[in-house]
């Protein structure tokens, strides 16, 4: 039964692995803007997934309450995927809050690797919106209030 267990497993880095290496890419190809986007969108999954009873089973449907792992990457995988920019902004938010819920307290190295792998992409994300400039309104306003 261990076998079928590490198989499993190893089975099941390897799948999130390659989609984590195509998520990377889509939030590469996003431009600046689009990435602070990302940011808030994925900070608002985050917080949706916490909320749950099973955070690394947001995402799925009800009849998948008995698989060892949720459809959650596999739907925000293929939400990343799109052409409308919307729909892979939201697929790509969707996938890193599952990822991350699942892979978070993994007991094997390949799942503990994807999830440094996973953190690395979410810091890059953390870190554009960070450096974004401040609102123009606001600048505006605060260079005329010192006038």
């Amino acid at each position: 039964m261990r076998l079928v267990t590490r198989i499993v497993a190893k089975s099941r880095a390897i799948r999130l692995a390659r989609q984590l290496r195509d998520i990377e890419a889509a939030v590469n190809a996003l431009p600046v803007g689009a990435r602070r986007q990302l940011a808030l969108l994925a900070m608002k999954e985050f917080a949706n997934a916490s909320r749950c009873e099973f955070p690394h089973r947001y995402g799925s449907s009800p009849e998948q309450k008995y698989l060892p792992w949720s459809g959650g990457t596999d739907i925000g995988h293929e939400r990343a995927r799109s052409d409308n920019p919307q729909v892979r902004m939201r697929g790509i938010a969707l996938w890193l809050a599952v990822a991350f819920h699942e892979t978070r307290e993994a007991p094997t190295a390949d799942l503990q690797m994807l999830h440094r792998g996973l953190l690395r992409v979410m810091r890059q994300l953390k870190e554009t919106a960070a450096s974004a400039p401040a609102d123009p309104i606001a600048q505006w306003a605060a260079s005329h209030e010192a006038a």
